[in-house]
C-alpha cells in the first residue's frame, strides 16, 4: 500500500499540474490583432493615396498653362521655369512611392499564390501599372521592377529602367491583367474604386492601354497603332457611369481642395490661355469652373458676396509674372489687384470632398476620335462622332463636383453644334479639347500636350533666354530627380542620367520625340 501510494502521489500531481496548465498557452494569444493584411486594403490605401499632391499645380498645371501663382518661395515651379526639386518635384516621387507602389508592391506579394483571389491580383496589377505610367512620363527613367520591394527583398536601392523598356511592360501587364480577370471568380466589393465590378476594372485597364499606345505615336507609330486596337478591341470607358475617380470626405480629403481652401486660397489663378479659350468659344465649362472676386484688393476681399461665375467678367491671369510684375498687368487689365484674377471656384470644383478624376470618358472618346482619323481604329463610331461624344462627357461630368457646376444639356449641345470637327484642324482640336477635359489631372494634362503638341501655347517667357534649365522659346519637358533620391540612390541615379540626358526640367523623356 505504501509501494501504492508511493507512485500514485507524483502521478496525481502531475496530472493536476497539467490540468491546470491546460489552455493557459492559449490565453497568451491576442485572437483579436490580425496576422495580416488583406490585400483589398493595402489597395484601398493605394488608391486614395494617389489624389494628386497640391504640387502638381506647381508644375504640372503650370507648364500646361491651366492655372499658375505668381508667387515665388515653395510655390517656385513652372510660373518661373525654375526646377524646385527640393519643394515641388519631390511630393509627387516620395507619395507615389512611398504611399502608393510600396502598398502595391506588398498586396501583390500577398495575393499573387492565393488562387480564391485571383481578381484581387490583377486589379492591383492594373492600378500598379497605372502609378508606373505617371511616374515614368513625369520623370522618364525610374525604378520599376525593385520599386516598394524594400521591406520583402531588402533592395533598399532599387536599379533604374529605362522609359523605353518600362512601357512594353506596362502594356503587358496591363493587357494580360485585363485578360485574366474572371466575373466567375471572387468579386471583391470592398475595392473603393469599382467596388470589384469585373467590367469596369476590364475597361479601366483597357483605357490606360489606349492610354498607353497613344503616348507612342511620336516614337513607334506601328506598336501605337497594335496597342490601341488592342485596347479599343477589348472595350474602353465611353460613359461616364464607368468613370474611374477617388471619393473624398471629411475623413479622407482632396489634397488640392484642402489645399486651396486654406493657406492658399488667394496664390492660384486660372491663365489668360485657358479663360480666353473658353471665352472665346462660349463654352459653357468656363461658368462651371472659374469664379472671379470682383475689385478684390487682396485676399480676404475674395468674398462670396463680390463672387460672379458670369463668363463675361472672367479674366485670366497672364503667364510669366511674378507678384511683382504682375501689379502692372492686372493695372493693365483693369483690375484693381492681381487678387481680381479668375480662379477655380473652391467652393464648388475643389472642395475639400471634391472627386479627382482619374481617367474618364471624356478623356477616351477624345483618344479614339484621334486614333479614328489616323485611321488606326476603322469600325465604331467616325472620329467627329467621338469628338462630340468626349466633349459632351466632360460637360455631363462637371455635376458630379457639385450641382452648381453642372452644365445644363441645351448649352452643352449649342455648344457642340457650333464646335465641330473641321478638316485640317482635326489634330488641335481634339488634343486641346482633350487639355480642358483634364482640368485637374495635371499628370495626364502634361503628358499628352508633350505627345501632342496641343494647344497651341507660347512659352512661358519667364527667365527666358538666359535659363539654363528652360532655354528661351521651349517649355518644361519633364521633372527632375528629388535631391533626396540623388544623395541616397547616387549610383543609380547617375547610370539613369548617363542613359536619359541631363537631370534638367529640359531634357525630352523617351516618347517625346522632338
Amino acid at each position: 500500500m505504501q509501494k501504492i501510494l508511493k507512485y500514485s502521489l507524483p502521478v496525481l500531481f502531475l496530472l493536476a499540474t497539467v490540468g491546470c496548465d491546460k489552455g493557459l498557452s492559449d490565453l497568451n494569444v491576442n485572437k483579436t490583432s490580425p496576422k495580416g493584411l488583406d490585400p483589398v486594403l493595402l489597395l484601398n490605401q493605394a488608391i486614395i493615396n494617389t489624389s494628386f499632391p497640391v504640387k502638381t499645380l506647381v508644375f504640372d498645371a503650370g507648364i500646361v498653362q491651366q492655372m499658375v501663382t505668381p508667387n515665388g518661395g515653395v510655390l517656385a515651379g513652372a510660373n518661373f521655369n525654375q526646377d524646385s526639386r527640393d519643394v515641388t518635384t519631390a511630393p509627387l516621387w516620395t507619395a507615389y512611392y512611398q504611399s502608393v507602389i510600396k502598398n502595391t508592391y506588398d498586396a501583390l506579394t500577398r495575393a499573387k499564390d492565393d488562387a480564391t483571389r485571383s481578381n484581387m491580383y490583377n486589379m492591383i496589377r492594373i492600378y500598379q501599372a497605372y502609378v508606373f505610367m505617371i511616374l515614368t512620363d513625369e520623370y522618364g527613367d525610374i525604378p520599376y521592377t525593385e520599386a516598394g520591394a524594400g521591406w520583402m527583398t531588402k533592395v533598399m536601392f532599387p536599379q533604374y529602367e529605362r522609359q523605353q523598356d518600362i512601357y512594353p511592360k506596362l502594356i503587358q501587364e496591363l493587357t494580360e491583367a485585363a485578360a485574366a480577370l474572371n466575373s466567375a471568380g471572387t468579386i471583391e466589393i470592398l475595392d473603393v474604386l469599382y467596388a470589384g465590378s469585373i467590367d469596369k476594372w476590364k475597361k479601366f485597364a483597357y483605357s490606360l492601354l489606349l492610354r498607353a499606345g497613344m503616348r507612342l505615336s511620336k516614337i513607334d507609330a506601328a506598336k501605337a497603332q497594335s496597342t490601341v486596337q488592342a485596347a479599343f478591341a477589348g472595350g474602353v470607358i465611353t460613359a461616364n457611369a464607368d468613370n474611374a475617380y477617388i471619393r473624398h470626405d471629411a475623413n479622407f480629403q482632396q489634397p488640392i481642395g484642402g489645399t486651396l481652401n486654406g493657406s492658399e486660397a488667394a496664390n492660384f489663378y486660372l491663365t489668360k490661355p485657358f479663360v480666353d479659350q473658353l471665352k472665346s468659344t462660349n463654352d459653357p465649362r468656363l461658368q462651371a469652373i472659374a469664379i472671379r472676386y470682383v475689385g478684390a484688393p487682396n485676399g480676404a476681399g475674395q468674398t462670396v458676396a463680390v463672387g460672379s461665375t458670369d463668363p463675361a467678367k472672367q479674366i485670366g491671369m497672364p503667364i510669366g509674372k511674378d507678384n511683382g510684375t504682375v501689379v502692372a498687368a492686372a493695372t493693365a487689365d483693369g483690375l484693381a489687384s492681381f487678387y481680381d484674377y479668375s480662379q477655380v471656384d473652391r467652393r464648388r470644383m475643389v472642395k475639400t470632398t471634391s472627386p479627382v478624376f482619374l481617367v474618364t470618358a471624356a478623356q477616351t472618346n477624345l483618344l479614339l476620335a484621334e486614333a479614328r482619323f489616323r485611321g488606326w481604329i476603322t469600325t465604331g463610331n467616325t472620329a467627329a462622332q467621338y469628338f462630340e461624344d468626349g466633349i459632351e462627357a466632360h460637360m455631363d461630368q462637371m455635376v458630379v463636383y457639385d450641382p452648381n457646376s453642372a452644365v445644363a444639356g441645351g448649352a452643352r449641345d449649342i455648344y457642340v453644334t457650333n464646335n465641330p470637327l473641321t478638316a485640317g484642324n482635326e489634330l488641335q482640336q481634339i488634343n486641346t479639347q482633350y487639355w480642358i477635359a483634364s482640368f485637374l489631372n495635371g499628370p495626364e494634362a502634361f503628358a499628352n500636350f508633350r505627345r501632342s503638341g496641343f494647344p497651341a501655347l507660347t512659352p512661358n517667357p519667364y527667365g527666358q533666354p538666359n535659363n539654363p534649365d528652360v532655354p528661351n522659346g521651349t517649355f518644361i519637358r519633364r521633372l527632375t530627380y528629388p535631391t533626396s533620391e540623388i544623395s541616397v540612390n547616387t549610383e543609380h541615379v547617375n547610370d539613369a542620367i548617363d542613359k536619359q540626358g541631363p537631370d534638367k526640367l529640359s531634357t525630352r523623356i523617351w516618347w517625346d520625340k522632338q
